[in-house]
Formats: structure tokens, C-alpha cells, sequence
């Protein structure tokens, strides 16, 4: 496994570039921003009723409509969501991008799963920042970065991988390390770990956790902060240091605890559940279903499906809960990631 930094590439060749960043919900504005600071001639690509609009001229950025956009664009990030890029890739950028063009994208779904089938006069590579875009541009602020991989699917041109070094370096990810994958490896374990782990795994967790104390007669906001707010105590320390460095950290009796009742939970059956999962992610299943469902709906933000295991899990008491308990806490507020306003 090959790993870049600053040093192997430099900011040059993207800078001499035209940039389109299709898109702005996370991502989105964190390459778009990133790369603004950095000096790049960069360009975000809106339909004209996108609520982003105003937000992008807002932080200074060029707005144009897509077709636009990416006629006189050498690199063409699509950065919108996974069940919107094939429909807008086939409508407005297809026919539309300049010949010989680099067609980027932060996460290799669309293209492994060929949903989207690029024009063969394209380059069509990966930059895929391992951290959501909140974290990608407030780390880069504080001149920082996150670990990005970087993969080539088609090099046309020749210089796929160098202009991409490049981009990836504009966005901060050399600063903390550029790794080299494939669009097959980066798709079928990203969303393995979405699913098994970071996401499906941890929430469920949590929930599960909150749910058995408070069904024990336990007050709801000491199950708040035993199962969830204490969690990002233990990643800091995961993050850090490894799990051995969370596990020099804490009490014995918490490690104790650690190594007697942590395989009763993630037991044999849980990993062959883990194995169920990533099995139908390598086959295409999981991409299918997803795709149906968002077929349904088509607005952006789910099908019916994911809309009700959203209002479900919205309603759930650990959310209540939580936020009363937050308002007591502004210093959280105060450092928040996530502001809805601008991002």
C-alpha cells in the first residue's frame, strides 16, 4: 500500500486547473472551501432552486448551473449525494463535459456498482477523505487534515494520478496521508464498516444499551450518559492511541469489565451476521436496494423506506433525552461540527 503526502506532490498542477465541485451538502462545501484557500480556480455546480446556492455565495464561491459549469472544467468533482450522480451525470454532465476532462468522485459506489457509465475520452479517479466533510474542512482550518484514498479507474490522459495527488493535497489530505486503493476495495469496505460498525453497529449499540437500563427501572439521563455521551470519551482515546491506549486509560475494573463482557455482545453470531452483511454488499444487493428505494421518492433524501426508519429512530427517547441534556452543556454547541446554516 503506497502512501503520500505534501511532499511527494504540491498544489502547482491543480492550480493551474479549472475545478468543478458538483454538489455542496458536506463534502461538498469541504473541497469547495479547501480548495478556494488553497488557490484553486474552483466552481460549485447547483441546479438554480438548490437551497445551497445562497450558502456557497455566501462563503465566496462561484455558483453556476451544472451543464454549465463543467464545459470548460479539467476536473469535475461529483460530490451529491450517491442516488442523485447517476440521473445528473446522464442529464447534465454526459454530453456536457469538455473532452479529455477528469471525472472525480469521493467514494466509488456509482462507478463500481456501474450505476454511471463515463464517456471514454474521460479520466475517472477517487479522492475519498476517511472522515465526513464537517471534519475534512474544520481540519483543514485548523491546518490539519484527514487520511484520504485516492484510486485511478481510468487514466486517459496519463497524468490521472499526478492531477489527483495534487487535488487531494489541495484539500488537505496530504497533510495527514494520500493512501492508494481501488474504486472495488474503497466502495465494498466503506460501506461495510457504515454498516456493521461506524454507523448500523454503533447506533444500534447505543440504543440497545440506553433501552436495557431504562427498561431496569434506571433514569433515562444516566442511560444517556453511560451508553452515549460517554462514547465519544472512549473514541478520543481509541483514536489517539489504539485500543490499547483506551485500555491504559480507564479504571481495571472498566477494562476488566472490557474483556469479560465485551465477546457476550459481539459474539459468533454477530460476526457471521458481519459476514451476511459484507457478503451482500460484494454482490450488489445492498446497492440495489437502496437504489429502489430512493427510486421511489427522488428528492434527495431517501425513499419511503429510509424515511421512515428516520422518523422511527428520530422519535426514539434517547434523542429527547439527549437534547435536553446538551442544553445544559453550550460548550458542545459552541464547538459544533455541524452547522445547518452554512453547511
Amino acid at each position: 500500500m503506497k502512501i503520500y503526502y505534501d511532499k511527494d506532490t504540491g498544489l502547482e498542477l491543480i492550480k493551474s486547473k479549472k475545478v468543478t465541485i458538483v454538489g455542496y451538502g458536506s463534502q461538498g462545501n469541504a473541497h469547495a472551501n479547501n480548495l478556494k484557500d488553497s488557490g484553486v480556480n474552483v466552481t460549485v455546480a447547483l441546479r438554480k432552486d438548490s437551497s445551497s446556492w445562497p450558502k456557497a455565495e455566501q462563503a465566496g464561491l462561484v455558483v453556476q448551473e451544472v451543464e454549465e459549469s463543467v464545459k470548460d472544467a479539467d476536473m469535475v468533482m461529483i460530490l451529491m449525494p450517491d442516488e442523485l450522480q447517476a440521473a445528473t451525470y446522464t442529464s447534465n454532465i454526459h454530453k456536457h463535459i469538455k473532452r479529455g476532462s477528469i471525472l472525480a468522485f469521493a467514494h466509488g459506489f456509482n462507478i463500481h456498482f456501474k450505476k454511471i457509465i463515463p464517456r471514454e475520452d474521460l479520466d475517472v479517479v477517487m479522492v475519498a477523505p476517511k472522515g465526513p466533510g464537517h471534519t475534512v474542512r474544520s481540519q483543514y482550518v485548523a491546518e490539519a487534515g484527514v487520511p484520504s484514498l485516492l484510486a485511478i479507474y481510468k487514466d486517459v490522459s496519463g497524468q490521472a494520478k499526478d492531477i489527483t495527488l495534487s487535488y487531494a493535497s489541495a484539500i488537505g489530505a496530504g497533510r495527514a496521508g494520500i493512501i492508494e486503493t481501488n474504486f472495488k476495495d474503497e466502495t465494498e469496505t466503506d460501506l461495510f464498516g457504515e454498516q456493521a460498525v461506524l454507523c448500523g453497529g454503533l447506533t444500534s449499540l447505543i440504543q440497545s444499551g440506553y433501552e436495557v437500563l431504562t427498561e431496569a427501572g434506571y433514569p433515562p439521563e444516566m442511560a444517556y450518559f453511560e451508553c452515549l455521551h460517554e462514547v465519544k470519551l472512549i473514541v478520543d482515546l481509541i483514536y489517539e492511541g489504539g485500543l490499547q491506549n483506551m485500555r491504559y486509560s480507564i479504571s481495571n475494573t472498566a477494562e476488566f469489565g472490557d474483556y469479560v463482557s465485551g465477546p457476550k455482545i459481539i459474539t459468533e453470531d454477530t460476526k457471521e451476521e458481519m459476514r451476511a452483511i459484507l457478503k451482500r454488499i460484494q454482490s450488489g444487493e445492498f446497492a440495489e436496494e437502496f437504489m429502489t428505494d430512493c427510486r421511489k421518492s427522488n428528492d434527495g433524501r431517501g425513499g419511503p423506506l429510509m424515511k421512515d426508519f428516520r422518523e422511527k429512530n428520530s422519535s426514539h427517547s434517547i434523542e429527547k433525552v439527549g437534547e435536553e441534556l446538551r442544553s445544559m452543556m453550550p460548550w458542545i454547541a459552541q464547538n459544533k461540527l455541524v452547522d445547518k446554516t452554512k453547511n
